[in-house]
């Protein structure tokens, strides 16, 4: 299998600052007494005064703030979490799925801003950038070369790191960004006509795909990949389900992993395409024992085709509501490994500065009552934030006998199939992580920067290429793919399966330079085990 590659320090930050909030609105219910003046409020007021005008040395209290409230809130619970100014904009952006900007993705090549991508429908696509250009000049700002490296303020140890790079970007981000309907003028390269071109561009709404990819695999069975629970995610997602129901989909791969969560009424909606009117999806209790319930109406496009979920260890909170409401109505199939169990509400408060607190305010519930959120002593958070490294020395990635059951917390569904609480969702069908494929930096360290120059060298020729011929017939005499092996010098040749694995990982990136994610899916599901399980499975039920 060609594993997606997983940072767990990432998606851990992930997991508590962007994808772990679910609720369907933001409001704080008790703004009366959250905001009236009282001894406890007064007291800290006094305090911070007292060490802005008195303290011996400067002191720059904001930041003393925050490290207040962060360590206030870590007390609580492991996703009630505070968010700086100079984070909230950013995370906002990516769960109202839309920014202001020019619509590109980049990367530094060499010294040069490189064009990767142009957003469909952005800015940039409507002022006529394309794949492959380098941004020269922003308005003023010289992008390239040593000026780049002046404005990000890099010091010479950092060229290079991956802390120089993202300085690098943060720079380049800050010259593009801006106001709705401003205007940048950008210099471009274009090294397809060898021409410096002037191009001014009126910054606008660009959206941020939560659906990256969704594409038929046979003639029955579809496949939509959904990668956070955003704002705008549901209707991505019934964009893609018509889609593929009007090719002839009867069943489909709902891929969630790796999917940290979002907006719990997003999820729900998107559960209520396939379960029947009137089936509970998931209910919430707050410590006064309110209890909100939600329940599936008559709208549902897919509720006669069949669903196979797949979720793995990072996927959470809201993917977990998808994969539980499912799961507890017999509907489906659940594919893959214990989810994160997260099965904690946050609200959010902004606190006037621009920054702004989520809150833990309740608890969710799958329908037959389990709550599948994990442990947590919110007095040590190490355990915590290491279940991922517990679950590799329990053996519980490989084997589902390793998965430990508690049977006080053993629910029954309504066709008698048995499910668990306290911690995660157990799929109905495990599929081990692969622990024989493994990226090698050896094979693999060069490898993106291989593709970009090949695709780069050779772009008008690749802009010829269609998806499916790209697919059955790319590379098929392994010319470019033994030029890649020659470069890397090996002393000793590898394993057939490595080579195998390298061929496929080396075609889906040059698929995903010309078509996206779809490209490089298509490609990959060829090793994915899940993928290959549900085709299993969908072959022994016809």
């Amino acid at each position: 299998m060609i594993k997606r590659k997983v940072n767990i320090p990432i998606f851990i930050g992930l997991s508590i600052v962007v994808g772990i909030f679910i609720g369907s609105t933001f409001n704080y219910k008790n703004k009366s007494v959250l905001f009236s003046s009282n001894s406890n409020e007064v007291k800290i007021k006094k305090l911070i005064n007292y060490i802005q005008y008195d303290y011996v040395d400067e002191v720059d209290t904001d930041s003393l703030l925050d490290d207040a409230i962060t360590n206030m809130l870590v007390k609580l619970d492991p996703h009630s979490v505070y968010i700086p100014k100079e984070d909230l904009q950013q995370v906002t952006e990516n769960m109202q799925g839309k920014f202001v900007g020019i619509g590109v993705s980049f990367l530094m090549y060499h010294d040069s801003v490189t064009v990767t991508s142009v957003i469909e429908g952005g800015p940039s696509e409507r002022a006529g950038l394309k794949v492959g250009d380098r941004i020269i000049i922003a308005d003023k700002d010289t992008l390239f070369g040593e000026s780049i490296l002046r404005k990000a303020k890099i010091k010479e140890n950092e060229i290079g790191t991956f802390a120089g790079n993202r300085k690098i970007n943060e720079a380049v981000i800050k010259s593009l960004k801006g106001e709705p309907d401003t205007n940048v003028d950008i210099s471009i390269y274009r090294r397809s006509t060898n021409e410096i071109l002037e191009i001014p561009i009126t910054r606008g709404e660009v959206s941020i795909k939560s659906v990256p990819s969704f594409y038929m695999i046979n003639k029955t069975l579809g496949y939509i990949e959904v990668n956070r629970f955003a704002r705008t995610t549901y209707d991505e997602f019934k964009v893609a389900l018509d889609k593929l129901i009007s090719e002839g989909m009867k069943s489909l791969i709902l891929d969630l992993r790796g999917n940290p969560g979002g907006f719990m009424d997003i999820a729900e909606k998107i559960v209520d395409e396939f379960l029947e009117d009137g089936k509970l999806i998931v209910f919430t209790k707050n410590k006064n024992g309110e209890v909100n319930k939600s329940y599936a109406t008559s709208d549902g496009d897919f509720e006669n085709g069949k669903v196979y979920v797949l979720i793995n260890q990072n996927s959470a909170s809201a993917s977990e509501i998808v994969a539980g409401a499912l799961q507890d109505n017999d509907k489906g199939i659940i594919v893959g490994r214990r989810s994160f169990g997260k099965g904690l509400v946050q609200q959010e408060m902004d606190l006037g500065d621009g920054s702004a607190v989520r809150l833990t305010t309740s608890r969710y519930y799958t329908p037959t009552g389990r709550s599948i959120q994990k442990p947590y002593n919110s007095k040590d958070t190490k355990a915590y934030n290491n279940d991922y490294i517990e679950r590799i020395h329990s053996g519980e990635l490989i084997s589902k006998d390793s998965i430990k059951v508690d049977d006080h917390l053993k629910y029954i569904t309504p066709k008698g199939k048995v499910v668990y609480g306290g911690g995660g969702i157990i799929p109905d069908v495990f599929v081990p992580i692969d622990t024989l494929n493994s990226f090698s930096n050896r094979l693999y360290g060069r490898l993106n920067d291989f593709v970009f120059k090949y695709v780069d060298n050779h772009r008008e020729e690749m802009n010829k290429w269609e998806l499916d011929n790209f697919v059955k017939n790319f590379d098929k005499d392994n010319k470019i793919f033994n030029t890649y092996l020659k470069q890397l010098g090996l002393k000793k040749s590898i394993s057939e399966k490595n080579r195998e694995n390298m061929k496929i990982y080396f075609k889906a990136l040059v698929a995903r330079n010309l078509f996206g994610e779809t490209g490089y899916l298509k490609i990959v599901q060829k090793k994915d085990n899940m993928i290959l399980k549900v085709l299993e499975l969908e072959k022994s039920t016809n």
